[in-house]
């Protein structure tokens, strides 16, 4: 059996990376704002959250910007949508609760690492930021380890 690194393509995987790259450089060229996700869902919850860490002012403040980025996030998912269902595409087979599990892993790194992948990885390098760097070579490194580490366990 051959194993493929891109068993479906790579053009759309190009397209994408294009798409999120030119978006995240037209808003920082723009504004000057940097539109990592974590930061995104942390100003949005501060609308119906009261607690301290929600109503910081980094996240009142510009609250409204981002949600409005977030909803091109969501439109844009729109938009590739049909032509992924389409396209006769599957789901995945992981157990909602290992979604969950790892959703809650995701959600507690991004706010330990002070951002998420997307934020540090291509906001933050892209605008050579130091930290982001420290960031991303963190996030490989375990997700490196983290995949050996599966692979064995499931073997």
């Amino acid at each position: 059996m051959i194993l493929t690194l891109f068993p479906l393509g790579w053009q759309h995987y190009l397209l994408g990376g294009l798409f999120v790259g030119a978006g995240a450089a037209l808003l920082f060229v723009l504004t000057g704002r940097i539109g990592g996700m974590s930061t995104v869902f942390s100003s949005t919850w501060s609308f119906v959250v009261q607690r301290p860490f929600f109503q910081q002012a980094r996240f009142v403040d510009s609250r409204g910007w981002r949600l409005v980025y977030a909803l091109g996030l969501i439109l844009g998912a729109l938009v590739w949508w049909p032509g992924y269902v389409g396209g006769g595409h599957t789901g995945t087979a992981v157990p909602a609760w290992q979604l969950l599990v790892g959703g809650f892993f995701v959600g507690f790194g991004a706010r330990l690492g002070n951002g998420c992948t997307s934020g540090h990885g291509i906001c933050g390098l892209g605008s050579l930021q130091w930290p982001s760097l420290l960031a991303v070579l963190t996030f490989m490194a375990t997700a490196f380890l983290t995949a050996n580490l599966a692979a064995r366990w499931l073997s």
